[in-house]
C-alpha cells in the first residue's frame, strides 16, 4: 500500500505565512568549520505484517552515503553517525542477542550515477536496512531497488516532497523533514531580513525544484516578490547564463539552492555585482558548508544558511569527533545516528531483523509511548513490554504515516570572516 501524503499545517508568528515557529537563540558554535494521513488506509505500523517476517538473526546496516561528488562534505558526519550508533547498540548487547554489522558504500551525487551499483553491493552483503542516500535524487534512483528487495530505505538527509506520496512498499523513512518546512523558514528569514525582490537560483532536480518552490511560496505569501526562479542543470560546469539572468532581475537578495557547485557560482555572482558583499546571499542544507579553504577571507561574511536539525550538543559533537577526528562538518550526523538507532529498536520491537519487520515497527517506536533517549534505555522498556517514544539527538523523531518527521527543527546560521558558520537561531515547526 502507498502511504498517503500528510500536510504540514504551519503558521508564522507575527507574519502571514502559515508556519508555527518556536525560536531560540544560541551562542554555541556549531560551525561546520534539511497531519495524520487522510482517508482510512491502514498505516504500516498497523498492518501487523512485520512480526511474520523472518530475518537471519543478524541486523546488517548498510550505509549508502556520499564519499565522492558534490555532497562529499556530508559523507563523513553521516558515516560517523551510523558507526557511532552501531557502537552504542553493540555495547548495549546488540539486537536480539546478536552484534550489529555495518557495511559501507559510496552513493556519489548522481553524476555519474554510481548509487545503483553501490546498492547492489549492500544488498549482496545482506543489508536489512540501508541508511542513505544524502541526495533526494540519488535516493529516488535506487528506492525501487531497495524497497523492492524488502529492505528498509532510511535517509538521514532527503528533503524532497516527492517521497511523501511515493509507492515505497511502506519501507521508506527519513529523519530529515520535508522541504515544506525549510522552505517556509528560509522564505520567512529572507523577508524578515528586509528583502522585497528576491532571486532564487536552484539545481534542476527533485531537491532543488521542490525547495525553490516552497521558498518562493512563502516569499510571496509574505508579500514580497520573486524576481526570478532560475534553475540550472545539475551537471553544468559553467553558470554564466544563469547568473546573468539572476543579476538582470535586480534582486535585493539571492537564495542559492545548490551543492558544492557553490564554489563556482559564488565567484560568478561576485563578478556580476550580486555577490555576498553586494546583496545578501542565503544558502541551504545542500551548500551550508565550511568554505574556509575555498574562498578568500570575508567572501561569505554575513551570509546566512539553513539546515534541518536540533542544536548539536557539545557532548554528541565530541562523540562524533571521537569516531572520526577529521570531521569539519556535522550536518546530518545526528540524523544518521538516529536512523540507525531507530532501525535497531524497530527490529527489537518486531522480534526480527528482516527489513519488512523493521519497517512495520519504525513508526510505532518513534511516538505515542514512554519517552526514552538512549538505545540501552529504550531496549529495556521494550523488553519489559512497554511501547516507546524514541527522542533522538536530532530531535523528537516522531514519524507520521508517510515515514517522515511530523515536527522538526531548522537551524539558522551566519557566516563569519573565515567563511565558516555559527548558529544564531533554531526554529521548530510542528503539525
Amino acid at each position: 500500500m502507498t502511504r498517503l501524503q500528510s500536510a504540514w499545517r504551519l503558521a508564522a508568528a507575527g507574519a502571514a505565512a502559515t508556519l508555527i515557529l518556536a525560536s531560540c537563540g544560541s551562542d554555541d558554535d556549531d560551525s561546520g568549520g534539511d497531519d495524520t494521513a487522510g482517508g482510512g488506509e491502514e498505516s504500516p505500523s498497523e498492518s501487523g505484517t512485520g512480526s511474520t517476517a523472518q530475518g537471519d538473526g543478524t541486523l546488517v546496516v548498510g550505509s549508502l552515503l556520499p564519499s565522492t561528488g558534490d555532497l562529499a562534505f556530508l559523507g563523513p558526519p553521516e558515516f560517523a553517525g551510523v558507526d557511532l550508533a552501531i557502537d552504542d547498540i553493540n555495547q548495549a548487547g546488540g539486537v536480539l542477542g546478536q552484534q550489529v554489522t555495518g557495511v559501507d558504500a559510496d552513493s556519489g551525487d548522481g553524476t555519474p550515477n554510481i548509487a545503483p551499483g553501490s546498492t547492489d553491493k549492500l544488498l549482496d552483503q545482506g543489508a536489512d536496512v540501508i541508511v542513505g542516500a544524502a541526495s533526494s535524487s540519488v535516493s529516488l534512483s535506487v528506492i525501487d531497488k531497495i524497497t523492492g528487495a524488502g529492505v528498509v530505505h532510511f535517509s538521514p538527509a532527503n528533503t524532497s516532497t516527492e517521497f511523501d506520496t511515493y509507492d515505497d512498499h511502506d519501507l521508506y523513512f527519513r529523519t530529515a523533514p520535508s522541504d515544506v518546512l525549510q522552505g517556509a523558514v528560509m522564505g520567512n528569514l529572507v523577508v524578515d531580513d528586509g528583502a522585497q525582490n528576491i532571486a532564487i537560483m536552484a539545481r534542476q532536480d527533485s531537491y532543488g525544484e521542490a525547495l525553490a518552490e516552497n521558498v518562493a511560496k512563502t516569499i510571496e505569501e509574505q508579500g514580497a516578490t520573486v524576481s526570478t526562479k532560475t534553475l540550472y542543470n545539475a551537471d553544468a560546469t559553467q553558470f554564466t547564463a544563469e547568473v546573468n539572468e539572476v543579476a538582470s532581475s535586480n534582486p535585493d537578495a539571492i537564495v542559492l539552492i545548490a551543492f558544492n557547485e557553490t564554489t563556482k557560482i559564488v565567484p560568478r555572482l561576485i563578478a556580476s555585482g550580486v555577490g555576498p558583499q553586494d546583496i545578501p546571499v542565503y544558502l541551504v542544507d545542500g551548500n551550508c558548508a565550511d568554505y574556509s579553504a575555498d574562498f578568500d577571507p570575508g567572501t561569505l561574511a554575513g551570509s546566512k544558511c539553513t539546515y534541518p536539525g536540533a542544536e548539536l550538543t557539545n557532548d554528541f559533537k565530541q562523540r562524533l569527533l571521537d569516531t572520526d577526528p577529521k570531521l569539519k562538518d556535522f550536518t546530518y550526523g545526528p540524523e544518521s545516528y538516529d536512523a540507525t538507532i531507530m532501525s535497531a529498536l524497530a527490529a527489537t520491537a518486531a522480534g526480527s531483523d528482516a527489513g519488512e519487520a523493521i519497517g512495520s515497527e519504525l513508526i510505532n517506536i518513534s511516538r505515542d509511548g514512554t519517552v526514552c533517549t538512549e538505545y540501552s534505555e529504550c531496549v529495556g522498556l521494550l523488553e519489559d513490554g512497554q511501547d516507546i517514544d524514541y527522542d533522538g539527538v536530532s530531535g523528537p523523531c516522531d514519524l507520521n504515516d508517510t515515514g517522515s518527521p511530523s515536527k522538526a527543527t531548522i537551524g539558522i546560521f551566519q557566516y563569519e570572516n573565515n567563511n565558516t558558520y555559527k548558529n544564531i537561531e533554531y526554529v521548530t515547526g510542528v503539525i
